[in-house]
């Protein structure tokens, strides 16, 4: 590879690690106040809350008597886990003998078929969203800081917040005018 490309795929690989990250932190919706207080409340409960001083230790792990023991997850039946392995051996997707600690899929991987990839985004949308990243200042900035590039200089990305939110409202305006035509059209007489 050329070494004057690896800066651009490395920060290629970053901003797409920080448009993951970024995406999974959003994706989950906030809680509540009444769900905080009802998962402090279950904690205290079970004593999985960190105990007072430097040992570390939860009060269900310092003094397991005062706290109720918690479910044992449901057994499997033989037939179950015989046919769990069975599927690992078939796919190799057990451990090689030996002190690799690979696994025989990893080992060998002729004899085993290969593992269905996953469809993702095509090449074609990684790279809009990319340059819409680098655009926008939506990736991380050089360093320690963990700011991103908008963050770090507002100024610099402030013309592209703007284009942002003008195209959005001119999106919301048409789609607006075209419910508006559809609705005078349907109720226009006949």
């Amino acid at each position: 590879m050329n070494p004057t490309r690896r800066p651009l795929a490395s920060l290629a690989v970053i901003t797409l690690a920080a448009l993951a990250a970024h995406t999974r932190a959003h994706a989950q919706a906030p809680l509540t106040r009444a769900e905080v207080v009802a998962q402090y409340e279950e904690a205290v409960r079970s004593g999985d809350i960190l105990a007072p001083g430097d040992s570390g230790l939860k009060l269900n792990e310092l003094y397991p008597d005062r706290y109720p023991k918690p479910a044992a997850a449901p057994a499997l039946t033989r037939a179950q886990v015989v046919a769990e392995l069975q599927a690992a051996v078939r796919s190799g997707d057990v451990l090689a003998p030996g002190d690799s600690g690979m696994k025989m899929n990893e080992l060998h991987p002729q004899r085993y078929p290969a593992a269905t990839a996953v469809a993702g985004k095509t090449r074609e949308q990684v790279r809009a969203e990319t340059l819409e990243a680098i655009r926008s200042g939506d990736m991380p900035a050089a360093g320690d800081s963990g700011l991103k590039m908008n963050e770090l200089y507002p100024r610099r990305y402030a013309k592209a917040s703007t284009q942002k939110a003008t195209v959005a409202r001119t999106a919301v305006a048409a789609a607006a005018d075209t419910a508006d035509f559809s609705v005078t059209r349907s109720q226009a007489p006949k």
